[in-house]
């Protein structure tokens, strides 16, 4: 198993996806039969700034557009079962509220699958008294949801259904938990959930087979498919290839620490994606000013990619940094970062293959060919055992590279309810910024001495792990001036815009 992760990410897009679909093919070339294992895309991104996560031009999952918008419909499953529970929650208290919950403090929100800023903090129940008790709500995008996470970390249905019980919905007014089970939600949702929880077959554009399922945020969830389909894909394929969110101090960290832990699985390669551009970004360059050779800048820079690479190295795992080839990327700037690599004692290679396809991806394929002869001794950062505070500090310190971790009073409060709940010995998820190693994104590179500050803590019971937020972390994203459906359209049946 072959993970897929990338440096911290920068506006202009790594192509970690297009990378993971082209080594791909690139493996099955060279005789390995190989299938990637990827998360399926929200429709809030593909309408909003990111686009598709489809991977991109020769180097892409098939058929694009299906996948990128309606798919087989597991995200409506998701959103509805989200909403069912929600809908029983205010029912359970319009009708005389038997759980004694407290309005003040009711964890479930709604969600929809859309970049729709309006909904994050809404009054709900306004009306008549048959129109439910008034409080405040809050929706979430559908990829945040605790269910998308319970998904995408359950076994089989017996599994999903134990997870989906163990959900907090809310507390009571003596501070115990209200669960889903208590509301008698758990057989409706699991219904709701029944095909969903089937992983998607489809297929490169070289007629490789991909397996797409579920999709959770990388930021405020553990950012990885489902632990189902990569089992499927081992079971049917020599190799596989799999990618999680964001940079590895994000997705990566909770790929290894959570999804490899709770799913009892051991990877046996990283591949870094990494871009000329990206690394000069990260070095201090302007935007603008990126097509243009700046060896300066790309050393002051690649101390982003040297962080990340000795994190998975970390994690026991040998290492290939893969270059993602621009136009504008001079020969000198390639064979700065190769020569970097070679210091640093990991393969690496430069990879073409958005224009090239799989044969783009054959001097990458090569290298990870070579990296898994040798032996990994993959073990977590996160020992299940430590304490919850033990286990945010050795990912703040070792992996972000913090000096110290601050925390918040209320932080502080849920940490020590947690721990007296009973929930010490799960992992943590941190939610973070993509955009930096530390808590703050306008420090990039490799920022060093900062105290991570922790601003709260709760809960996904169901899922199994404490979410740790820090810095201002966004659960439902808002669309931008000029949003990416703007350019989308059907003319004569065929769907154009859509990236």
């Amino acid at each position: 198993m072959i993970l897929v992760t990338a440096i911290n990410p920068t506006p202009l897009g790594e192509g970690k996806t297009t990378v993971s679909v082209g080594l791909t093919d690139a493996l099955n070339r060279l005789g390995k039969k190989t299938t990637v294992a990827l998360r399926e895309p929200s429709l809030g991104p593909c309408f909003g700034v990111k686009g598709g996560a489809a991977g991109g031009g020769y180097a892409q999952v098939v058929p694009m557009e299906d996948l990128n918008l309606h798919f087989t419909g597991d995200f409506h499953a998701i959103t509805a079962a989200n909403n069912l529970l929600a809908a029983m929650l205010d029912n359970h208290i319009q009708q005389g509220n038997a759980l004694d919950i407290d309005l003040k403090r009711i964890q479930w929100k709604r969600c929809v699958d859309m970049n729709d800023r309006v909904l994050r903090n809404v009054t709900v129940g306004l009306g008549g008294p048959g129109d439910g008790v008034v409080r405040e709500d809050h929706f979430i995008i559908t990829v945040a949801s605790e269910i998308m996470a319970i998904l995408c970390l359950s076994k089989d249905i017996e599994d999903l259904k134990e997870r989906l019980s163990r959900i907090i919905v809310a507390y009571n007014r003596k501070g115990e938990p209200v669960r889903a089970k208590e509301l008698h939600a758990v057989g409706s949702m699991a219904v709701l959930l029944k095909d969903a929880m089937k992983p998607n077959i489809v297929q490169t554009l070289e007629g490789n087979m991909a397996l797409v399922h579920g999709g959770p945020f990388a930021n405020i969830a553990h950012g990885c498919n489902s632990i189902m389909a990569t089992k499927y894909a081992l079971k049917l394929s020599d190799i596989v290839v799999t990618e999680a969110g964001f940079g590895a101090d994000l997705g990566a960290e909770k790929f290894f620490d959570i999804t490899c832990q709770l799913g009892d699985l051991k990877p046996d390669c990283a591949v870094i994606v990494a871009t000329v551009r990206a690394l000069k970004y990260n070095g201090g360059m302007e935007k603008n000013a990126l097509l243009e050779e700046n060896l300066e800048a790309l050393e002051k820079g690649i101390v982003n990619l040297e962080k990340h690479i000795e994190n998975v190295q970390k994690y026991g795992l040998p290492v290939v940094v893969s270059i993602n080839r621009f136009a504008s990327d001079s020969k000198n700037e390639l064979n700065f970062i190769a020569q970097f690599c070679e210091k640093k004692q990991v393969g690496f290679a430069i990879t073409e293959v958005h224009g090239k396809g799989g044969a783009g991806g054959e001097a990458l394929g090569k290298e990870v060919l070579k990296q898994l002869d040798k032996a990994a001794a993959f073990q977590p950062v996160q020992t299940l055992s430590l304490s919850l505070e033990e286990k945010i500090g050795k990912v703040a310190k070792e992996i972000y590279g913090a000096k110290d971790v601050n925390y918040s009073p209320k932080a502080k409060k849920e940490l020590e309810k947690l721990s007296l709940l009973g929930f010490s010995e799960c992992p943590v998820c941190m939610a973070k910024t993509q955009y930096s190693l530390s808590d703050n994104p306008a420090l990039l590179g490799r920022p060093e001495g900062f105290t991570l500050q922790v601003k709260d803590l709760y809960v996904s019971a169901g899922a199994g792990f404490v979410v740790v937020l820090t810095g201002d972390i966004m659960t439902m994203p808002g669309l931008p001036k000029v949003p990416a459906a703007e350019r989308i359209d059907l003319i004569d049946g065929k769907i154009i815009g859509l990236s």
